[in-house]
């Protein structure tokens, strides 16, 4: 037996597990062809069957295809299988409640949809499973609206197209958190998925435990998105004069964010014609990631076509938003999640308190990983910024707490990673909200002459010139884990003293929970959950971050720095850049 599987004494090994597929006689054709591809490859067979796919930070996510590690109706029924054992245990109410299901564009997206319902249906459990595809956050939205328990969305994100993915959310419309998933995960664990009780979609219908819902839904979710817009009188007078570029990258977005920015006044919208319908295969980008240039570039040559003032792309389930905006010369520039999320909040605070209506209590959530910039803007205006854990959950259960408490009223959510929140009705980053309130944004310095780039260097000089990038390291196959874990450690373990010349004045543990002063050694309790990331802050103020990735084999080095002048920003990023890998070759 390979011991690197055989740890514990139930633990199969990644042959056992192969041959556990293969002596199946009732395979789909599609898994059957590709076990039969992998008797070729003892490589490629090994990473499908040495471990079971994992949930992240936002759920599970993996290459299609035959194997316990990766996406297919087994994997799919076997996860569904813990959220109907943990709704069991809830009881005949839970059950009633229901949960809503969604998916992208993505190769066999609305079959794992249906083999969920399916799977609850089996233990009684009434389903909502959307006409077609749409996107996350009206998945969120979904939930909350119609008292659902929990929700499925199958999509991964802005992965490659050999990727598909399955998050879970709660009955407050946020991805769940992990005291629950983790039981989820566990009692899935325990269940053999070739065994997994379904019932057919016929019998659902007929025992009225599946719903088709959509259009219903679409209204509901855009006449929320009509209290996202601030001053309706700029957006109706100079959106009616403005252009606009948008891309959903050939996924779910273009179907909610056409109508929800005419019905705030933008009556100019051009969608880039060769990416507006559904595809998993993306054939026009290499990635259908927003925050790419390359995924940008065909929305950018019609924005230069038509003197755009914005470009705009969202990710294939809408939840993340990228844009590049219209520079003095007339070309592009794409801004970071991070710029972006400054002008946004620059303006909805602006617009809040010119119209009096900026609360007292105001709160603006952003994870541990994002820039300083915002915190900038809030103190300014005298809100509260809060910083929780990387995944959009932990701005989710932050708003519930305002909630609860009384105390604050959210006003802002981000992260780095482009994923933004303006209004609670959803409980998760939100592209179509985002979107909304750039197009006014633009709209507001339109009116003034001026350009968002125009804005964005206006913020520089007054709030400093704030400079982040992250840098990702992939370590894929059966050793993957291993190197990640192995370089955490080196970090933790291995303190660097400075980067780029810079001291370190404090390190932050979020493993251990610790917040360490280095010249005292004096240390404090982090009041943030546990979590394998380590953040140190440098004597300037900059800082930098070490996490390993949630949902993919990715270890991820943030670093944030702030400048006079935009060279020196750079250069001090540069050094610090440097160090990290100086410390990573050591």
């Amino acid at each position: 037996m390979d011991e690197r599987y055989a740890k514990k004494e139930n633990v199969m090994t990644w042959q056992e597990n192969y041959a556990v597929w293969q002596a199946r006689p009732d395979l789909p054709a599609d898994l059957q062809a590709e076990m039969e591809t992998l008797a070729q490859d003892d490589q490629a067979a090994e990473d499908a069957f040495y471990q079971p796919l994992s949930f992240g930070t936002a759920g599970m996510r993996g290459i299609m295809g035959a194997g316990i590690n990766r996406m297919n109706i087994y994997t799919v029924r076997q996860a569904t299988e813990g959220l109907a054992r943990l709704m069991d245990k809830r009881g005949a109410k839970v059950k009633a409640r229901g949960v809503v299901i969604s998916y992208d564009s993505r190769h066999h997206s609305q079959e794992f949809a249906f083999e969920a319902a399916r799977v609850l249906g089996a233990h009684g459990i009434k389903t909502y499973v959307f006409e077609s595809l749409r996107p996350t956050p009206e998945l969120s939205f979904t939930v909350r609206y119609l008292h659902a328990f929990a929700g499925i969305m199958i999509t991964a994100s802005h992965n490659p197209k050999a990727y598909n993915g399955y998050k879970i959310y709660g009955e407050d419309g946020g991805q769940m958190p992990p005291a629950e998933s983790d039981i989820i995960t566990n009692s899935s664990r325990q269940t053999d998925a070739f065994v997994v009780p379904v019932m057919s979609v016929a019998d659902l219908k007929e025992q009225d435990l599946l719903t088709i819902i959509g259009q219903d839904i679409d209204k509901a979710y855009l006449d929320a998105i009509k209290t996202v817009t601030i001053n309706p009188t700029l957006t109706e007078q100079v959106g009616a004069d403005m252009t606009l570029v948008y891309s959903p990258l050939h996924g779910t977005g273009a179907q909610l964010a056409g109508p929800a920015l005419k019905q705030a006044g933008f009556q100019h919208v051009q969608m880039v014609p060769e990416q507006v319908e559904p595809d998993g295969d993306f054939p026009t980008v290499e990635l259908p990631n927003p925050e790419s240039a390359q995924a940008l570039s065909m929305g950018i040559d019609l924005a230069k076509q038509t003197d755009a003032d914005v470009v705009i792309a969202v990710d294939p389930d809408a939840d993340r938003m990228g844009v590049a905006v219209r520079q003095p010369s007339g070309d592009y520039q794409l801004l970071t999640g991070n710029q972006i999320a400054a002008v946004m909040l620059n303006y909805l605070l602006t617009a809040l308190a010119d119209a009096d209506n900026l609360p007292a209590n105001g709160a603006v959530v952003k994870s541990i990983v994002s820039s300083e910039f915002a915190t900038a803007i809030a103190e300014h205006y005298d809100v509260e910024m809060f910083n929780v854990l990387t995944g959009f959950k932990y701005i989710a259960e932050k708003i519930q707490r305002f909630e609860d408490k009384g105390d604050h009223t959210f006003l802002f959510g981000f992260e780095e990673s482009y994923g933004y929140l303006v209004k609670s009705f959803t409980r998760d980053k939100d592209s179509i909200q985002a979107t909304v309130l750039f197009a006014e944004v633009a709209a507001y310095y339109k009116a003034q002459g001026k350009t968002v780039y125009d804005g964005l260097q206006a913020l520089f000089e007054q709030y400093g010139y704030f400079v982040e990038d992250t840098k990702a390291l992939t370590f894929t196959g059966v050793d993957g884990a291993e190197k990640i874990a192995n370089l955490m450690a080196k970090f933790r373990d291995e303190t660097p003293v400075a980067f780029g010349g810079v001291d370190v004045v404090k390190v932050e543990d979020f493993a251990n929970q610790k917040e360490t002063t280095v010249a005292t050694g004096v240390q404090h309790k982090l009041s943030l959950p546990k979590a394998n990331v380590l953040k140190y802050w440098l004597a300037d103020g900059s800082w930098v971050a070490v996490r390993p990735s949630g949902t993919e084999p990715k270890i991820k080095f943030y670093v944030g720095t702030k400048g006079n002048t935009p060279e020196a920003a750079q250069a001090e990023l540069a050094a610090i850049k440097a160090t990290i890998q100086e410390h990573i070759d050591a």
